[in-house]
């Protein structure tokens, strides 16, 4: 397959990139770049301002939305099926997590996923568009990301730098759905062989709490209080429900 893979110097999309790259004819988009045009039989979108706490909502909006909305209507004018990074961030504060639970976006990040996807199901298409609720991915390759990289990449340069691990009071009653990135980038392949448009989480199924990973780290912890920018935004429990997933990649297994 001919493959473009939008954000592909990311973190996710350079994951992308590197493990498509060994079985179909990838090519590669930053922003700012010239688009390379629609040449392509899928489009994986993974470029984005990913930051859950980026307080510019013109910036928010202009990169996530109106570029992805553009992005969409072009994948269908020239047939090319896309694949479009959402986020777990659109279920906020909720605690069902299922693809059809009511969403509590909280961040202008959040919302501008959650924009998309209503975007996507507000009409028909000619190709498949699928989207992926990511929850809280971790891996190699994070380093550029500073203070928005994973509790697992941070907690280790912490311990590095400093001999103990902050985080935030609180933090043993807040739990995530960490995945692994290579996880994610197996998993969404696969879909590149099915003949479906959707909406999937992508996940463990499981949730961990955050002392719970820093304590694989070390035992020297320090509790800090939360920034209150974060107080009312800040996720408590993430655990996605993996059922429409496995299912779909049950039904085509056979591919």
């Amino acid at each position: 397959m001919k493959i473009l893979v939008t954000g592909h110097k990311g973190f996710i999309g350079g994951h992308f990139f590197r493990y498509l790259s060994h079985s179909h004819q990838v090519q590669g988009f930053e922003w700012g770049e010239n688009f390379p045009g629609y040449d392509f039989d899928w489009i994986v979108h993974a470029g984005a301002v990913s930051s859950t706490a980026e307080s510019n909502v013109e910036l928010v909006m202009k990169k996530n939305y109106d570029f992805t909305v553009d992005l969409i209507e072009n994948c269908n004018r020239y047939k090319v099926n896309l694949q479009f990074s959402s986020s777990a961030s659109v279920y906020g504060l909720g605690n069902k997590f299922t693809e059809s639970a009511t969403v509590d976006p909280r961040t202008p990040y959040a919302w501008s996923k959650y924009l998309v996807e209503r975007y996507i199901a507000s009409r028909s298409w000619n190709i498949h568009i699928q989207s992926f609720r990511y929850f809280n991915v971790h891996g190699s390759g994070e380093d550029h990301k500073g203070n928005q990289a994973s509790p697992h990449h941070k907690f280790r340069k912490q311990f590095e730098k400093l001999g103990y691990i902050e985080v935030f009071e609180g933090s043993e009653n807040f739990f995530r759905d960490f995945v692994p990135v290579e996880t994610l980038v197996n998993t969404q392949s696969k879909f590149l062989y099915i003949p479906q448009s959707g909406l999937w989480n992508i996940g463990t199924g499981q949730a961990q709490s955050f002392v719970d990973v820093a304590r694989k780290i070390s035992s020297n912890i320090k509790y800090v209080p939360m920034p209150q920018n974060l107080v009312h935004s800040y996720q408590r429990y993430t655990q996605a429900d993996l059922h429409f997933l496995n299912y779909t990649l049950d039904q085509y297994s056979c591919l």
